[in-house]
């Protein structure tokens, strides 16, 4: 079983700047060295997207438009941590936060490929 705990959500004021972590806990079952990660935003009343992922062995990253230039998305295999660091923050990144693994060796941002996911951390953005 492969468990993902995502921290470092928080409150900011607009412009300000946060770095979610996601680290993997595997009690059974393997993130392999080629699987892609992602992290995944829901915010209220809309239906859950893709912010950024990673595909490492190819050295690829995919963002979505309103976060491009802002938002970096980094992993450490060594430590089974999966980072996104956050800048110049809007109040349209208010969401909950869901870090995601176990994808297909190639990018992607389609939710249905990823095997495992975190519970969850708020990010609340105030203008």
């Amino acid at each position: 079983q492969v468990k993902l705990v995502e921290s470092g959500g928080g409150s900011m004021p607009v412009g300000g700047s946060l770095t979610l972590s996601c680290v993997a806990s595997i009690r059974s079952g393997y993130i392999d060295s080629m699987d892609s990660m992602a992290w995944f935003r829901q915010a209220p009343g809309k239906e859950r997207e893709a912010v950024a992922t990673i595909y490492q062995p190819a050295k690829e990253t995919y963002y979505t438009d309103s976060v491009k230039g802002r938002f970096t998305i980094s992993q450490d295999r060594a430590q089974n941590t999966l980072y996104l660091q956050m800048d110049s923050l809007k109040p349209d990144d208010t969401a909950v936060y869901y870090c995601a693994a176990g994808g297909p060796a190639w990018l992607t941002a389609i939710q249905k490929l990823f095997k495992y996911w975190g519970q969850g951390t708020q990010v609340t953005v105030s203008s």
